[in-house]
């Protein structure tokens, strides 16, 4: 036995040497394979990826034709302020760009490893928000405390916004707040920051000031609503996963048609005719509100989101407007709380009720945060600006652009 196990041992021997380079071969060609698999998986999820960003861009320009389109002739309604609307506009939205970029870099308000085209949609996210801001305090500012006001603005943004969506200070775990579109984080945030402004900015005089319009405002500015009408559903779309884009787009348009039928309804109703500064602003709070569950809630619940959204920014136009700013002693030139304020916390607390699972303590918190933060924030601000002074008259082009 011993001598046919040695006997065996020489030719085996033989055999393993024999075929040890074809073993050698076909594992090289595995590993060769498997590698040419990974590099090709590896370059197909980089082309989806690179895809992706593509269609983020698309959706990126369109909300740069909000800001400068939209909001740019939204608020021309003013007769002679259309000039300094504009130049406005074009200053606040490149001061703030700039200024949220340069604050993700820094890494000051977290956000860290995030990708230059979602820091681009974030950024023009803020700078939405501030021309919100803006839009309370519109032709009482000279044209450089603009820039002041966009400089002071988006560091409490950024305070807020890494609070609610980044776990900021470990107040509200990440991903816990439903604020999709930013009912929240950038129309309420917005809005109740310009209010605080015009708290600490509006004079006695300004107070007595009536704000004139007449008919050429009036379409400009509806032209501009219905730029803003067009791209919103890019701006709550903006960010969401691919395969929840065109969803999302439905349920935006669907809530601004509720909300522009029943702001016909309403402003008929309150005021016995139309209103143009209504429809300019109002039918535009669908957009406001659906923002929070743009991408979860049912077509259903979003024309009707867009119809309760509609009818309580008329009525607060019509109705709470006068006297809030009687109460406040403010002027609120834009009307922000009614079409950013009011809807944009309604918003937020339709998502208590439609979105399933929601973390009901976060929620809330997050609104009452943005509230708190906004609102002292916002005061501060106006204070600071008002200590560099203030227009010698409000609402005309001619103080800085020279005769009409």
């Amino acid at each position: 036995m011993k001598n046919m196990n040695s006997k065996l041992i020489l030719p085996l021997l033989f055999l393993f040497l024999a075929i040890s380079p074809a073993i050698t071969i076909a594992q090289e060609e595995v590993v060769n394979h498997a590698t040419e698999t990974i590099s090709e998986n590896t370059n197909l999820v980089q082309a989806i990826q690179s895809l992706t960003d593509v269609q983020k861009y698309n959706r990126a320009i369109h909300i740069m034709a909000m800001l400068l389109l939209g909001f740019g002739f939204l608020m021309v309604f003013v007769r002679r302020y259309g000039r300094s609307a504009i130049t406005a506009t074009f200053l606040l939205v490149s001061v703030s760009i700039p200024s949220y970029i340069m604050f993700v870099n820094s890494g000051i308000f977290g956000f860290e490893g995030i990708s230059e085209i979602d820091t681009l949609i974030l950024s023009e996210f803020a700078a939405a928000s501030l021309l919100i801001t803006a839009g309370a305090v519109l032709g009482r500012l000279k044209m450089w405390q603009y820039i002041l006001l966009g400089i002071l603005f988006i560091p409490a943004y950024m305070l807020n916004e890494y609070i609610m969506l980044d776990n900021g200070f470990g107040l509200i775990n990440a991903g816990s707040f439903i604020d999709v579109g930013g009912s929240i984080v950038i129309h309420a945030f917005g809005a109740i920051f310009g209010i605080g402004v015009a708290i600490s900015m509006t004079t006695k005089e300004e107070f007595k000031t009536e704000i004139e319009v007449d008919f050429t405002s009036d379409r400009f500015s509806l032209l501009g609503s219905m730029f803003l009408w067009v791209f919103w559903p890019s701006f709550c779309a903006a960010l969401v996963i691919p395969e929840e884009v065109v969803h999302t787009a439905i349920n935006v348009i669907l809530s601004l048609s509720g909300a522009t039928v029943a702001t016909y309804l309403f402003t008929t109703w309150l005021r016995g005719k139309i209103d143009a500064a209504d429809i300019a602003n109002a039918s535009l709070a669908g957009g406001v509100a659906i923002g929070s569950v743009c991408n979860t809630a049912s077509p259903t619940e979003a024309i009707i989101i867009g119809i309760i959204a509609g009818a309580i920014s008329t009525m607060g136009f019509a109705l709470v407007q006068s006297r809030l700013q009687k109460g406040l002693k403010i002027i609120d030139t834009c009307g922000v709380s009614n079409l950013h304020g009011i809807p944009g916390i309604f918003g937020g607390l339709v998502a208590l009720i439609t979105v399933v699972g929601i973390d009901v303590g976060a929620q809330l918190t997050g609104i009452v945060i943005t509230i708190v933060i906004a609102i002292i924030t916002g005061t501060i601000t106006g204070k600071l600006i008002s200590f560099t002074g203030n227009r010698t008259v409000p609402y005309i082009d001619s103080e800085e652009f020279g005769e009409e």
